[in-house]
């Protein structure tokens, strides 16, 4: 601002005659008038304080809301966890009958096996005895066969 002040003394300084200086300090005043503060535009301190209560109530509202949003947000945290505590729970007794019912098939299982077990045994004993009264009787025969050719060619008796 002080340089305009000093372009308006060097201008007034530079003035010819008071015609001149008068028009000068006119369109200095003119200035001066487009950029002073109004009356309206400015605000007294009752306007002030109204603004600043104004302003702490939706303050105050706006951290009452927060607050609430907390409050929202804390109830949800406590129904997620006993959800997900349930769903646990749920998944343990899954778990549990699931285990309970692989032991019961182990034991049918075993069951079975030994069952087939014995009963290979009983096949496999039965296929020996059966082998064997074959061999027996094949032995048999192979020596009735010998007898019979030695007979034939005379070497028996």
């Amino acid at each position: 601002m002080s340089a305009t002040v000093l372009e308006l003394y060097d201008r007034l300084a530079a003035a010819t005659d008071d015609r001149q200086r008068m028009r000068i300090l006119a369109e200095a005043f003119q200035t001066l008038a487009e950029h002073s503060v109004h009356p309206g535009e400015v605000a007294s301190r009752e306007d002030l304080r109204q603004t600043e209560l104004k302003l702490t109530r939706e303050i105050e509202q706006i951290r009452l809301e927060i607050e609430q949003v907390r409050g929202e947000i804390k109830e949800v945290e406590l129904k997620l966890t006993r959800e997900i505590e349930q769903v646990r729970g749920e998944i343990k007794e899954v778990e549990l009958k699931l285990t309970r019912e692989i032991e019961q098939v182990r034991a049918e299982l075993t069951k079975e096996i030994e069952q087939l077990r014995g009963e290979l045994k009983v096949d496999i004993q039965r296929t020996q005895g059966t082998l064997l009264r074959w061999s027996f009787l094949f032995w048999i025969t192979q020596f009735g066969a010998v007898l019979a050719v030695l007979w034939r060619l005379g070497a028996v008796g």
